[in-house]
C-alpha cells in the first residue's frame, strides 16, 4: 500500500494557471510561486461577482489517536461535488511546522484525498507563517528596545503580555528569562514563546478583510500595561506600519489543487485548541465568490473549531453556513467508549454505544444551538462492520440526522458522491443560523454559556488571576467581544482524560487575556499550553531526503 506522500509524489499535477482557469481566476491576478503554487492578488475582490456560493462547514467529533480524517473528508467532499457536476472550491488552513515534526503530522489530507504539492504545503509553502513569526517578533523587539531607550510610555516590564513566537514545538521556550548580560544587552525580565499559530498576529491575519483592516487590527494589539495600569498598544510603539509591510504579500490567498484538480485555497493556520482554528477570511470569501459551493473546515472537534467558526468568524464577517458535516469513525467512537487503540479492529457494539454520546453531543450542538442542517460522515475503514454502522445510523436518526459513508481516502471524489448529494440537499433547506451567546453578555456569561451548552459542564470556576483579569478588561470597556476558549482538544471538558460526553464536571478558567487586534478575549481553561512540546518519538526522526531531493516520511 502506498503512503500518503508516495501517492502525492506520483500524482500528475496540472499547471496552476490551468487550476486558476477552472476556478475562474483571470491570469492577471495570479502571482506564480513555481509551477504548482500561486498567490491571488487582492484586487480580484474589486471585480463584480456572481451570487455568492453556499458555505459548507466540515467539523468532527472529539479527536482520538485513532484519527477521524476531517481534512481528508473536506478535500474529498470538494472533489465529489465536482464529480456530480457542481463547481466547488475548498478552503483550508496552512499546516504548522510544529505538528508536522511532532506527533500529529501534516494537514493536507490523506490517501487519494489530498491537496498538493503535499511536501511544499506541509513545509515552508509560500512563507506566510514565517512572515507572521517575523511580524510578531518585530513587535517584541520594538517593545524591549523602547524600554531600553528610555521607556517614554512607562511600560511596566512585569506586565508585558506580548510573547515572542516560533512555528515549532519547543517546550524549552515556554518560560524564559532574557535580557541577560548586563545593562547594554537590554533589561532582564521574564519572557516566553508561543507557537506562531497561537499568536494574535496569526488570528489578526486570518480575520482581516483587507490591507487597511490588517493595519488597523495590528495597531490595536495590547502588548501590556504601563506603570499606571493603562494599556499600551502597538500603535503607541508606532509598530503597525512595519508589521503590515512584513505581511502584505502573505495576505494574498494561496492557490493550489487537490489530487483531482479541484481548486484549493490554503491560507492562514491558527490552531483551534489554543486559537480560533479557521483559515483566512479572505480565502473563504474568495471561495464563496468563485464557487457554487465553498467547502471549509474548522480545527479539532466541533466544540472548538466549529464553535469558534460560528461565534467568532461568522459573527465578524456575516458568513452563514448552509450546512454542516460532522466527521466520525467507528474506530474513534469505540475509543471514546473505552476501547484500547490496539483493539479497534474487533466488532464491539458495547464500546461503540458507550462512545456514541460524543458524536451525538456534537450533532445536537450544531443542529439545535447553531440551527444548522447536519449530516454525519462516517470515514470508512475496512474493519467497520454492518452492525456497527447500523448502530451509528440508528442513534443519529433519533436526532433526525442522516449518516453517510465516506470512502474518499481510498477512492477520492468517487468515494464521496453520496455525501456530496446529501450536502447539496441540505444546502437547499431553510435554516436560521444563530450564535451560542450574545455579545452583550458579560465575559463570564459568554464563557458559561459555552461551557454549559457546548461542553455540557455543570459550571465554571475562576482562578484569582482570571477574576482580576476579567475585572480589568470590564473596567477598560473591553468586555463586549467574543470569547476564544483555549482548552484541550482531547475532551469535551477541560480535562483530557474525560472521554465520550462527560457529565458532572466543571471548567476551570486559569486566566483571561484580551486580543484587541483580533477582536476577541482569549480564555485559558484547564492546563492548556500555547507552546506545545515534542513527543518521545517526534515525526521529525522519520523524515528524510535522498540525493535527488525527494522527501520521505511526511504524513
Amino acid at each position: 500500500m502506498l503512503t500518503d506522500i508516495e501517492i502525492a509524489q506520483r500524482a500528475k499535477l496540472k499547471p496552476i494557471s490551468e487550476i486558476a482557469k477552472i476556478a475562474g481566476i483571470d491570469e492577471k491576478y495570479l502571482e506564480m510561486y513555481g509551477k504548482n503554487k500561486a498567490k491571488v492578488d487582492l484586487s480580484i475582490f474589486q471585480e463584480p461577482g456572481k451570487k455568492e456560493g453556499k458555505l459548507v462547514l466540515v467539523t468532527a467529533i472529539t479527536p482520538t489517536p485513532a484519527g477521524e480524517g476531517k481534512t481528508t473528508t473536506t478535500i474529498g467532499l470538494a472533489d465529489a461535488l465536482r464529480k456530480i457536476g457542481k463547481k466547488s472550491i475548498v478552503a483550508l488552513r496552512e499546516p504548522s511546522l510544529g505538528p508536522v515534526f511532532g506527533v500529529k503530522g501534516g494537514a493536507t489530507g490523506g490517501g487519494y484525498s489530498q491537496v498538493v504539492p503535499m511536501e511544499e504545503i506541509n513545509l515552508h509553502f509560500t512563507g506566510d507563517i514565517h512572515a507572521i513569526s517575523a511580524a510578531n517578533n518585530l513587535l517584541a523587539a520594538m517593545i524591549d528596545n523602547h524600554i531600553y531607550q528610555g521607556n517614554k510610555l512607562g511600560i511596566d516590564p512585569e506586565r508585558i503580555t506580548w510573547k515572542r513566537a516560533l512555528d515549532m514545538n519547543d517546550r524549552q521556550l515556554r518560560y524564559i528569562r532574557d535580557g541577560l548580560g548586563g545593562e547594554k544587552n537590554g533589561r532582564e525580565r521574564n519572557d516566553g514563546f508561543e507557537i506562531t499559530v497561537a499568536s494574535e498576529v496569526m488570528a489578526i491575519f486570518c480575520l482581516s478583510s483587507s490591507i487597511e483592516d490588517l493595519k488597523k487590527r495590528l495597531s490595536r494589539i495590547i502588548i501590556g500595561y504601563s506603570y499606571e495600569g493603562k494599556p499600551v498598544t502597538a500603535h503607541d510603539l508606532k509598530a503597525e506600519g512595519a508589521m503590515t509591510a512584513l505581511l502584505v504579500e502573505a495576505l494574498k490567498p494561496n492557490l493550489v489543487q487537490t489530487l483531482e484538480g479541484t481548486p484549493a485555497f490554503v491560507h492562514g493556520g491558527p490552531f483551534a485548541n489554543i486559537a480560533h482554528g479557521c483559515n483566512s477570511v479572505l480565502a473563504t470569501k474568495l471561495a464563496l465568490k468563485l464557487g457554487e459551493y465553498a467547502i471549509t473546515e474548522a480545527g479539532f472537534g466541533a466544540d472548538l473549531g466549529a464553535e469558534k467558526f460560528c461565534d467568532i468568524k461568522c459573527r465578524m464577517t456575516g458568513f452563514k453556513p448552509s450546512a454542516c458535516v460532522i466527521v466520525a469513525t467507528v474506530r474513534a467512537l469505540k475509543m471514546h467508549g473505552g476501547k484500547d487503540k490496539t483493539q479497534l479492529t474487533e466488532e464491539d457494539l458495547v464500546a461503540l454505544e458507550k462512545g456514541l454520546p460524543n458524536l451525538l453531543k456534537h450533532v445536537s450542538n450544531m443542529k439545535t444551538i447553531y440551527n444548522l442542517p447536519v449530516v454525519v460522515a462516517i470515514n470508512k475503514f475496512p474493519t467497520d462492520t454492518e452492525k456497527e454502522i447500523e448502530l451509528v445510523e440508528t442513534k443519529c436518526k433519533e436526532l433526525n440526522v442522516n449518516v453517510v459513508l465516506s470512502d474518499v481516502w481510498a477512492k477520492g471524489g468517487v468515494g464521496g458522491e453520496e455525501l456530496a448529494r446529501e450536502v447539496v440537499k441540505l444546502c437547499e433547506e431553510k435554516s436560521d443560523f444563530k450564535f451560542s451567546y450574545d455579545l452583550n453578555d458579560t465575559i463570564k456569561g459568554k464563557i458559561e454559556k459555552i461551557a454549559t451548552s457546548i461542553y455540557g459542564a455543570d459550571g465554571v470556576d475562576y482562578s484569582e488571576q482570571a477574576e482580576e483579569s476579567i475585572k480589568t478588561l470590564t473596567s477598560l470597556g473591553l468586555d463586549n467581544c467574543p470569547v476564544c476558549i483555549a482548552k484541550t482538544q482531547n475532551s469535551l471538558s477541560d480535562n483530557a482524560q474525560l472521554k465520550g460526553a462527560p457529565k458532572g464536571f466543571r471548567v476551570t478558567v486559569r486566566n483571561v487575556k484580551i486580543s484587541a487586534g483580533a477582536g476577541f478575549i482569549v480564555v485559558y481553561a484547564g492546563n492548556i499550553l500555547t507552546m506545545p512540546g515534542l513527543p518521545p518519538v517526534p515525526a521529525a526522526e522519520k523524515i528524510d531526503v535522498d540525493s535527488l531531493g525527494i522527501i520521505s516520511g511526511l504524513f
